[in-house]
């Protein structure tokens, strides 16, 4: 077999073997050593490849950086500041028609600014504001579907930890990226909240609504001293981490130690921390981290592999010939990002789609800081979408104990969202200087 051929095998060889239920890193690592190995002739081959992929795409100081967010997200998460910013936002917008949805927006919006993981997101915002917004009259679909929705904004509002994987991958600039996400992450978020007013106003049995007895607690009031003391220990990691950033004071990989250790202190001035919940914290990191690196590791070969082949070039070069112009391949590149989303997680689809079109889209000069948010934006649709819409399963397992939710309830309440999103990610299409207004 030609190289081409070789190489176009392989991406379907490692589709089928991930629907079949093959862990991801194991289908991307088999396929390209066997693959490096047909194209090659030669058993060493491969085996170099592994090691020098194992050693080079992991031995570089920035990928400290994973650790220590998703440490900083965990350890946030355990000392309830969550639920301290949706009681906030709550009271904020107390006399909004639907309001307690735009609180949960908003205040997942600021609980992604300090954690960078859409699964802390949704793990906790389950927990603290479904059962709130049952008791106040919402329908139970509304009530996940906006939680599920709202998740996903840790994965574009900095510091995101997908955004540091592709900035990794791509040779970007970590704090471009995440100055490029921050307007598309409050356009999602302004999208989100005019779509749940929206519906409160025009679908009000969708959506549910609040007796004047539910209304009247839902006013009580919050003294300022209160509002402070939820509000400052979010405020001050938020400028710790991102002001250290864009102020040039650290790395990210610094300001990723800076922000966990801000993280730490704060969970044991809270008294949230004890020994046997910072063991889980450390444990659950490990697991995160190990499973990132793995993918990591897997979908270095992969890249290399591809190189090897020739097939993005060979592939770019028939797209080019078909004239379908460059918004004709972010459309096929959306679509396919969607279609993975069914089955991947964000992570893995960055990982596998980015090598295969970053060849295919430089003849048209395109900025990749721009293609890494509309990348971020286009994979994360996939956490809504099932089979695999990750984001409603970690819901979904949360709400364990309640029978009142099934898992299509979720998944339907989930879908108006989708569909935003996918609006979202047309108009950053279309205006590129949305993403690049404040790079």
């Amino acid at each position: 077999m030609t190289g081409f051929e070789i190489g176009l095998f392989s991406v379907l060889a490692i589709l089928v073997l991930i629907y079949a239920g093959l862990y991801v890193p194991v289908a991307l690592g088999l396929v390209s050593f066997i693959s490096v190995w047909l194209l090659r002739g030669t058993l060493e081959a491969p085996i170099y490849l592994l090691t020098l992929a194992a050693s080079n795409s992991l031995e570089d100081y920035i990928f400290g950086v994973i650790p220590l967010f998703v440490l900083m997200g965990l350890l946030v998460s355990e000392c309830e500041l969550g639920r301290d910013i949706y009681e906030v936002a709550n009271y904020a917008l107390r006399r909004l028609k639907g309001g307690l949805g735009v609180a949960t927006v908003a205040a997942n919006a600021a609980f992604a600014a300090i954690t960078g993981v859409s699964i802390a997101s949704a793990a906790v915002f389950t927990r603290v504001s479904v059962p709130e917004m049952l008791r106040f009259g919402y329908q139970p679909r509304f009530a996940v579907g906006v939680v599920a929705g709202s998740s996903v904004l840790g994965m574009l509002i900095p510091p995101s930890v997908m955004l540091i994987i592709y900035a990794l991958i791509t040779e970007q600039s970590v704090a471009d990226l995440f100055t490029a996400g921050i307007v598309p992450g409050i356009l999602l978020s302004l999208a989100y909240a005019v779509a749940i007013v929206g519906m409160a106003h025009f679908l009000p049995d969708y959506v549910g609504g609040q007796s004047r007895e539910q209304q009247a607690i839902a006013q009580s009031k919050m003294s300022l001293k209160k509002i402070t003391s939820k509000t400052v220990p979010i405020v001050m990691l938020v400028l710790l981490v991102l002001g250290g950033i864009y102020g040039g004071f650290f790395t990210p990989t610094e300001a990723g130690a800076v922000g966990a250790l801000g993280a730490l202190i704060i969970a044991f001035l809270r008294r949230k921390l004890d020994r046997g919940a910072l063991w889980r914290v450390l444990v659950e990191t490990g697991h995160i981290t190990a499973s990132i690196l793995m993918l990591i590791v897997a979908a270095t070969m992969y890249s290399r592999m591809l190189a090897l082949s020739g097939l993005p070039n060979d592939l770019g070069e028939w797209i080019l010939q078909a004239e379908i112009g460059l918004y004709g391949i972010l459309a096929i590149y959306v679509l396919i990002l969607i279609l993975m989303g069914t089955v991947l997680d964000t992570t893995s689809i960055i990982l596998i789609m980015v090598p295969l079109f970053l060849p295919i889209m430089d003849p048209y000069g395109i900025n990749l800081v721009w293609f890494g948010i509309v990348t971020i934006v286009g994979a994360e649709i996939g956490l809504l979408t099932p089979p695999l819409g990750i984001a409603c399963y970690v819901i979904k397992a949360t709400l364990a104990d309640d029978d009142r939710i099934s898992l299509f309830d979720i998944f339907a309440g989930a879908f108006p969202f989708a569909v935003i999103m996918l609006l979202v990610l047309i108009l950053l299409i279309l205006f590129p200087g949305l993403s690049l207004v404040l790079v």
